[in-house]
């Protein structure tokens, strides 16, 4: 088993990383966030600061996870 981190996602704000980390944690993928945002906001559009990491064997389900969410795909029941 692999213990190394990978980034899966970066974004300027903390509440779009913790929504996408608790996705991928729904969805069986264990995902961390890391990084801080600045509190100057001009910064923040300037910088993907804050990260989403995954265990790097679980990277691939992680992009495809993430790919299907921004296609917009409704998975069906």
């Amino acid at each position: 088993m692999n213990n190394d981190f990978v980034t899966v996602a970066s974004f300027s704000d903390p509440m779009t990383a913790e929504i996408t980390a608790g996705m991928l944690r729904a969805n069986g993928i264990p995902a961390q966030v890391f990084g801080r945002a600045s509190s100057y906001p001009s910064i923040n559009a300037a910088i993907d600061s804050v990260q989403v990491k995954v265990n790097a064997e679980d990277e691939q389900a992680a992009l495809a996870l993430l790919a299907k969410d921004a296609s917009g795909e409704v998975p069906e029941e």
